[in-house]
């Protein structure tokens, strides 16, 4: 098993599909994620009548049972905490101020946000990050799904 200094909590703000997300909580378990903050809409591994999503529990292989993670209805108080508790505040997304996340050098534990399927990181919360990443494109699409390109760049950010 690979070791790293750096904790890296991923934040799932308003993603839509339990695939994506169950697909997220396997990659944070093999990466060695922190933990997982499953915010607004962000489905989670509970359904409403509190029992485990059989649907989640498929793809992401119990991985809900070993990663920690905590559901927040909003993202304000959770960049908040994340500020406080001297994290670093990075967005996946493709925008003007956005570097190649492969440039990305974490100067301590980051705080690692990824967006809506369709909408992505809102402009508010990319205002408040200390630094945008993206993965560049090749072709012809213009990004990858989520879960791919938040696997992409939790491996870069731990390094391994």
């Amino acid at each position: 098993m690979v070791k790293n200094s750096i904790k890296l909590a991923l934040v799932l703000h308003d993603l839509r599909s339990v695939q994506n997300v169950a697909t997220l909580f396997r990659t944070a378990d093999c990466a060695g994620v922190s933990k997982l903050f499953l915010v607004g809409t962000t489905p989670t591994p509970i359904d409403r009548f509190k029992r485990l999503r059989g649907d989640f529990a498929k793809i992401s292989l119990g991985a809900e049972t070993t990663v920690p993670y905590e559901y927040v209805a909003t993202i304000d108080e959770l960049m908040e905490k994340f500020k406080e508790e001297g994290y670093q505040l990075v967005a996946l997304e493709q925008s003007k101020e956005s570097i190649d996340y492969k440039t990305f050098a974490p100067t301590g534990n980051v705080a690692l946000m990824v967006g809506n399927e369709v909408s992505g990181v809102p402009h508010d919360v990319l205002t408040q990050c200390d630094q945008v990443i993206e993965i560049p494109m090749m072709g012809t699409k213009e990004s990858l799904n989520v879960s791919i390109a938040a696997a992409v760049a939790v491996f870069r950010v731990m390094n391994i």
